[in-house]
């Protein structure tokens, strides 16, 4: 029992040398959970109760000589059509980047 709990410490707090096979066995461990893990186990929660769970969307980034002005969704929504070529893209959510000066740099805009 000694044995085991000494290997779940050591493993937990990583105290094996770097040229043992225990240090190798780790980081394959690793890197199969990096390749391996699901791409939703990274996703923000947050950007899911926005949009709909059952409706497919995407995000464009767009520059701002594109937009002339975020709140109009009717005229954004067909410019948005015009350009991915979808006759039935909704526009969910538009967010403004600003680039470190606070200048627009273009807008995020959530479509599905």
């Amino acid at each position: 029992m000694g044995y085991l709990l000494t290997t779940i410490r050591k493993t937990f707090f990583w105290n094996y040398a770097r040229n043992t096979w225990q240090w190798d066995i780790l980081c394959v461990l690793i890197l199969i959970f990096i390749f391996l893990a699901p791409k939703g186990w990274f996703q923000s929660s947050e950007r899911h109760r926005v949009l709909a769970p059952h409706s497919p969307a995407s995000t464009l980034l767009v520059g701002p000589e594109l937009i002339e002005n975020a709140g109009d969704k009717v005229s954004l929504q067909e410019r948005v059509r015009a350009l991915t070529g979808r006759t039935n893209a909704e526009v969910v959510e538009v967010r403004k980047v600003l680039d470190p000066d606070g200048k627009t740099r273009g807008y995020e805009v959530d479509i599905r």
